[in-house]
Order: structure tokens, then sequence, then C-alpha cells
């Protein structure tokens, strides 16, 4: 049996559990306080968006590793078409793996620590996460106009929402840090909003991205191995004449 991963497979498959981790880890936050759960273990720092290494951390991990393979998926596609652009889908694919394994293991904190500022700029790391933008934005020009122009909006959306949260929203949660810490209900709404927006930016970049695919004649196919043959009986002796 083949099944094929359409839209109708593939949103709640997306969106449902993108749902449930950000229900659970908006509700450890406003229990917290209201009944003193334990910040360092249990339950919070397991669904919490705040903390690293538990369940939330580890869904957006996935869900950018999947990203890369699909984005492995369209260069490779892209390449027996004979189509121009493979190595930027090549360098996007590489580009998502490695947010997948910072997400992980948060590399990109270790750049602000070379410069400590305030404010709005708390967290220093977005300044050179923004020029790192910039300049693959304006490598990937060409790409994007190269697309159709429904893809090149959607893909425009899908990483604004992204950046959106996650360097965006490091703005104001910066200047919440400094003002008031990072153990309180505040801090932990802004956080959530801001890994809330990186989740459906993901998200609707992976269902737009499978749309794309389809527009490619790749179809993403599940299928059951084909059942081997039952061996033949080997054919009987024939008998000996009788004498």
């Amino acid at each position: 049996m083949d099944v094929v991963l359409s839209k109708s497979w593939l949103r709640p498959l997306l969106f449902v559990p993108m749902g449930l981790v950000v229900l659970a880890g908006v509700l450890v936050e406003v229990l917290k306080p209201l009944y003193e759960l334990p910040s360092r273990s249990g339950i919070v720092p397991f669904l919490s968006m705040s903390y690293e290494g538990n369940v939330p951390t580890f869904y957006t991990a996935s869900l950018l590793g999947l990203t890369s393979l699909l984005l492995a998926l369209a260069a490779a596609a892209t390449r027996r078409a004979g189509e121009r652009f493979v190595a930027h889908w090549w360098g996007l694919s590489a580009g998502f793996a490695y947010i997948a394994v910072d997400e992980v293991f948060e590399f990109h904190e270790m750049a602000g620590t070379f410069v400590e500022l305030s404010g709005v700029l708390y967290f220093s790391w977005v300044i050179p996460a923004v020029v790192v933008v910039l300049l693959v934005g304006l490598v990937y020009v060409p790409f994007l106009r190269h697309l159709p122009l429904r893809t090149r909006i959607r893909f425009l959306v899908a990483g604004a929402i992204y950046v959106g949260g996650a360097v965006g929203m490091e703005l104001p949660l910066g200047y919440w840090t400094e003002q008031n810490g990072t153990h309180n209900l505040g801090y932990g709404l802004l956080d959530a909003v801001e890994e809330s927006l990186e989740m459906l930016g993901i998200n609707l970049f992976v269902l737009w991205l499978v749309d794309h695919l389809a527009e490619k004649g790749v179809t993403l196919r599940f299928a059951n191995p084909a059942p081997e043959a039952p061996a033949e009986p080997a054919p009987e002796a024939e008998a000996a004449d009788a004498p």
C-alpha cells in the first residue's frame, strides 16, 4: 500500500504537534508561579520553551532537520531537471542542518559573549545574526526572483515569521531580561512568543516547500515493501521405472 503525503495529511502532521508543544509550554509557565513548581527539575524544565534540551528543543531541531532533508531533495530534483540555482538549494539545506544542530547546542549564544551590551541589545548575538541574514538575503535575491511568484511570496512570509521570532523577539526579550531577570512569567511568555513564531515559520516553510516540490513533479510517498513471491516448490523427482 502506498501513502502519498498530501496537504490533507501534512497539515495536521505539522501543526497538531506544534500546537501541543506550544500549549504545554505556555501552561507550565502560567502554572509555575501559581503552584510554585520547581524550576530546576520536573515538568517545567521538561516542557517550558524557556529551557533547552527538552521537548520543545528537540521538536524544533527535528523540524529543522526535516526541512534540511526536503531542501536536499529539492536540490537533487533541480539538478536532475537541469535547472539553475542547484547550489542555492544545497546552501539552504546546509544552513537548516546547521540551525538544527545549533538549536540543541546553542552555538549562537557564544557570539554574545564577546561584547556586553544593554537594553534591547542585551543579547548581543543578534548583531552578527542580522548581518548574516542581510548577507544571505542579498546572495539569494537572484534565486528568489527565479522562483514562481506564489512560491517566492510564501518563502518570504515564512522566512519573515521565522527571523522575526528568532532574531526580532530577542530585542524585547533582552530588554525584559536585563530589567527583570529570567525566572518570571513575563520572560516565559515572551520566550514562548519567540519560539512559537520560529515553529510557525518553519512549519509554513515545510508545507509550502512540499507544494513547490509537487509542482516540480516530486511526490513524497511512503510505500510498504513489496512482499516477496513465495518460493516455488521443487519439482518432485520422477518415479523410477519399474523393473
